[in-house]
């Protein structure tokens, strides 16, 4: 590996909070001094629905985001007596319990959470707090499978545009070491790069397939794929990349 002097910068797109815990991340991989360039292309705004007239006995979140979301919203009757809550990774079933919740994890992603509450056949009414948009519909997917679920959309991620800092790090002919964990941020971050003199050599790192999909016809020096869809897996997938950067 390059010396940690010699590292590309990494320009991190990520919601703010998220994109700070990845840089802590980051700095104990690679070290304090690394560059690291903030450029969120996402901001939370949070909502205040009118939630189902039931009482739930579970909650369910697919993002620290939610649970973030929850702590503004947890003095509703209607979750007055949802204590256990299902969660999509380890981090936020963390979070969930640092809210003063008792929480359920499963490793991966929204399918492979669906398939551990269908396996443990809570009882119902389940809740699922999540954002403006999602990929898996898992209110239809548990009602298919007999678990009566609900959703609420509790926040929004509002798109965000380059920084002045992430601007010049994109316009400098150097490399620059880019994850991106989200099929959306990747597609606002292929779409901001159009709209600039793009001259830095990109070298991408993306959380799963469909987050490489989205980058569509962005030009890079090199792209790879995360092996799971988790922080330590990107960090290792950045790894690679840093190595084939000192080697190009």
């Amino acid at each position: 590996m390059a010396r940690q002097s010699r590292l590309p910068p990494f320009l991190l797109t990520r919601p703010a909070a998220q994109g700070d815990r990845f840089a802590l991340a980051l700095r104990e991989r690679f070290g304090a001094g690394i560059e690291i360039i903030d450029s969120p292309l996402l901001a939370p705004a949070y909502l205040t629905p009118r939630l189902p007239e039931r009482r739930f006995r579970a909650l369910i979140f697919t993002s620290q985001t939610g649970v973030e979301a929850y702590r503004r919203i947890a003095a509703d009757p209607a979750l007055k007596d949802a204590r256990q809550v299902w969660c999509v990774g380890a981090r936020t079933a963390q979070a969930a319990r640092d809210a003063g919740l008792e929480a359920l994890s499963a490793p991966g992603d929204a399918a492979a959470l669906v398939q551990a509450i269908a396996a443990a056949r809570p009882p119902g009414p389940l809740l699922h707090l999540r954002g403006q948009e999602v990929r898996a519909d898992l209110t239809s997917s548990l009602e298919s499978a007999g678990i009566e679920t609900y959703s609420a959309i509790v926040y929004a991620q509002m798109p965000q545009p380059l920084t002045v800092p992430g601007v010049t790090a994109l316009q400098t002919e150097a490399a620059l070491l880019v994850p991106l964990f989200s099929p959306r941020t990747a597609a606002l971050f292929a779409a901001a790069t159009r709209q600039i003199d793009l001259k830095a050599r990109l070298w991408l790192a993306s959380l799963s397939p469909a987050v490489a999909a989205a980058t569509g016809d962005l030009p890079c020096a090199g792209h790879v794929i995360a092996a799971r869809p988790e922080a330590e897996a990107m960090i290792t997938a950045l790894a690679g990349l840093i190595a084939a950067a000192a080697s190009s």
